[in-house]
């Protein structure tokens, strides 16, 4: 995790140093101080690596500095409820995972302290799709060899997830509906601790973004069975889709996007999206998100709101469909 934090962040400032196009910086008041770009995890996960890769190419854009804020726990909430809370002036931003802004939402049982109407959507940064890993030291070279063992062994193999009612478990549980399969879930409190654990033996199989694992899959640690969704993965380009593998319906993206609290000025939520789309369109974010497993994918407030409405029914109903609720 320490290896894949420190790349991001060596490629984020490379790409700083890079000419980026003319940046339409209003000579207004805003933006006149720092921002805070709050994140819902600790470091080391994708979203944090996310808003560390937008944040300097952004500052510089923005003519002030983005500080990224880590405030993880409740499965996104504390953040969430945090940025809800602050002044609705573009001085506090929240880097968002779907996970927490659609998935979590959509299996809880008791009421958020937060709700899609206290965050408003302001841009989409990066899109990403789970891949399926396994411990190295398992005879599994191929999704389809996955579902017989599992098929074989009822209740046998394991599998890891950042938490109950994460997208790693959503997946899981929709990969157990679609192959016909029973496996055991053990969540964990994080992606990093779940890593440790499947690196270590105490697990099976995992899902997630590409770019936690992707040192130790070059390292031949973990061996990645197929990348769901319809389409590969350019930094893995050997890797079958789920698709190909015989599984059209096993799509499990992920996206990491910039919401503000509801009241923010229309003005200031135009700045930010227009200056976040000419960074994200830039070459060299396009080539750092390829590089590590993800997808340069910027989409305006009108496109992003429209794609949690979207996803929130989706995720709704399968949750309702495989039976998960979390307390």
């Amino acid at each position: 995790m320490t290896l894949t934090r420190q790349r991001f962040l060596a490629a984020a400032a490379a790409a700083c140093l890079l000419p980026l196009p003319l940046a339409s910086v209003a000579q207004g008041a805003y933006p006149s101080r720092p921002i805070s770009l709050v994140v819902p995890t600790a470091t080391g996960g994708t979203t944090d690596l996310s808003a560390r890769m937008l944040a300097q190419p952004l500052g510089v854009a923005l003519g002030q500095s983005l500080v990224v804020e880590n405030k993880g726990g409740g499965n996104g909430a504390i953040a969430a409820a945090f940025v809800k809370r602050a002044e609705p002036d573009g001085y506090t931003l929240l880097m968002q995972y779907s996970g927490y802004h659609v998935i979590t939402p959509a299996v809880s049982k008791t009421p958020l302290p937060w709700a899609q109407k206290d965050l408003r959507p302001v841009a989409n940064v990066l899109s990403a799709p789970q891949i399926i890993v396994v411990r190295a030291d398992l005879p599994l070279k191929t999704l389809a060899d996955l579902v017989a063992y599992a098929k074989a062994h009822p209740g046998k193999l394991n599998y890891a997830s950042s938490g109950n009612g994460s997208l790693q478990h959503v997946t899981g549980a929709m990969l157990e509906q679609q192959a016909g399969v029973q496996m055991v879930h053990v969540p964990y409190k994080g992606t990093g601790p779940a890593l440790q654990d499947l690196l270590g033996g105490q697990v099976d199989l995992t899902f997630g973004t590409a770019p936690p694992f992707m040192p130790h899959i070059q390292a031949g640690k973990l061996r990645v069975l197929a990348v769901t969704g319809t389409s590969r993965l350019p930094s893995l380009p050997d890797v079958p889709s789920t698709a190909e593998a015989g599984f059209p319906k096993l799509d499990a993206s992920s996206w990491f996007a910039v919401f503000a609290p509801a009241a923010t000025p229309d003005a200031v939520v135009q700045k930010l999206a227009g200056e976040i789309g000419r960074v994200v369109n830039t070459p060299a974010f396009r080539k750092l998100a390829q590089d590590q497993g993800a997808t340069a994918d910027f989409q305006d407030p009108t496109q992003l709101a429209a794609r949690v409405t979207a996803d929130l029914a989706r995720w709704s109903q399968l949750a309702k469909s495989a039976r998960i609720e979390v307390d």
